[in-house]
């Protein structure tokens, strides 16, 4: 009957080659099914050797029955009659006897059993050891093909042909995939539910995606050599990355940014043409919001008396627009950055009084001060002009490492800022 089959040798090529399942797990496997079957079919699985040949692709079960001259129970013995009938005449009585039990022998029910049991139980360890493959996987990039796209979601298949899914609530906002795409993201999560296939999550919305981008991008960052300290993000519109570098002969901004934008030009591609600012960390918190508001320059910030309080950041009227940024997007990324809510005041002199003199940026002046050197000035804590001209020449020169004549030339710069 064709029930009455088990396609053993494609069991383990399924074992060996598509599933890759380990040889002991294979044997492991095959001895639980048989001897379940067994349980049900003779009441017992005790008197049973199960012997699985991997190499041939076959499994041979013995029941080991007493040689008895009268026999009480068929399960567990054989007469020394009926071993003479099938031409056994070397045994005698008390010993024991190997019967091997052919695959009828189960019946037709059984071996459907067995069949449909050693199917669920590849399926289950191919779900476990997809599920092990990816969780340890998670925070990672991956690249795949899409194969189907829904509304909500979109199906994206490894090179093993496992499902993948990037639901739209992870994808950048107004991204739009097409069949055979070429995809990337991160893996963000795998679930198990009610011993389904793993449902693998992938991100393009989340800060790990942009970090692994970095590290991609920028070889200090993989080597260690710059610290990305915090990412925060508005997907699809701006994002702030912090960082730090360990070797003050390396600039962390200008490598992340690379030889007019040639490192960051290829994240921004792949983000969809989101802005993204690289900023200098700092643990001050003050020094932080400015840099991140920057190029609008603060003329003063309230940081409040209570952790939770909101920071007020005042700025003169035509600086506004540039602090709070397009939907608001700047100010509220710079909350984000420093973990505070941030508002924006304008800061209007009253009538009749002149009002306190501006303080300006120094990343104001980068068009006639080198980079380089405003970092140097910014490292010891000098984030604005005043803040450099309250200080002595001879210790801004000895304290940022820099030339007595550079030091002369920025105090003459910043100077001319002031006068009317």
């Amino acid at each position: 009957m064709a029930e009455e089959k088990i396609d053993l040798k494609s069991a383990f090529a399924a074992f060996k080659d598509e599933k890759q399942i380990d040889r002991p797990t294979m044997m492991g496997v095959l001895q639980d099914v048989f001897k379940a079957q067994l349980i049900k079919t003779f009441g017992t699985a005790d008197n049973f050797d199960i012997i699985v040949n991997p190499d041939k692709g076959t499994v041979e079960i013995f029941q080991n029955l007493e040689v008895v001259d009268e026999v009480e129970d068929p399960d567990s013995q054989i007469s020394l009659a009926e071993l003479h009938e099938m031409g056994e005449d070397d045994f005698e009585i008390g010993e024991e006897f190997a019967k091997k039990v052919e695959l009828k022998d189960f019946g037709r029910r059984g071996i459907l059993n067995i069949r449909q049991n050693l199917q669920g139980r590849i399926m289950d360890i191919e779900k476990a050891n997809l599920y092990n493959k990816y969780t340890q996987k998670i925070g990672e990039l991956f690249t795949g093909e899409v194969y189907q796209k829904w509304a909500k979601e979109v199906l994206i298949l490894d090179e093993d042909g496992n499902e993948l899914r990037l639901p739209k609530t992870e994808q950048i906002p107004g991204e739009h995939f097409a069949k055979n795409d070429s995809v990337r993201a991160i893996i963000k999560s795998v679930e198990m539910k009610n011993n389904t296939t793993p449902y693998i999550v992938l991100s393009r919305t989340s800060n790990d995606f942009l970090i692994k981008l970095f590290e991609q991008e920028v070889p200090e960052i993989a080597d260690g050599l710059i610290t990305i300290k915090k990412v925060v993000r508005i997907p699809g519109e701006r994002a702030k990355v912090a960082v730090e570098s360990y070797d003050d002969r390396i600039d962390p901004i200008g490598a992340c940014i690379g030889v007019k934008g040639s490192r960051i030009i290829g994240i921004v591609r792949e983000l969809r043409n989101e802005n993204i600012d690289v900023l200098q960390w700092t643990s001050n918190v003050s020094l932080l919001i400015q840099r991140a508001l920057a190029p609008a320059r603060i003329s003063s910030i309230d940081m409040g008396t209570g952790e939770n309080d909101k920071i007020k950041v005042f700025m003169d009227p035509e600086e506004v627009k540039k602090g709070i940024g397009k939907g608001g997007c700047n100010i509220k990324l710079a909350g984000m950055l420093v973990d505070r809510e941030i508002e924006v005041w304008r800061d209007i002199p009253k009538d009749g009084e002149e009002g306190e003199e501006e303080d300006v940026l120094l990343s104001a002046f980068d068009d006639v001060i080198d980079p380089w050197v405003i970092e140097r000035l910014q490292s010891i804590g000098c984030d604005t002009a005043k803040s450099v001209l309250a200080l002595d020449p001879a210790d801004v020169a000895e304290r940022a490492d820099l030339e007595d004549e550079t030091v002369e030339e920025v105090m003459n710069i910043l100077k001319a800022e002031f006068e009317d």
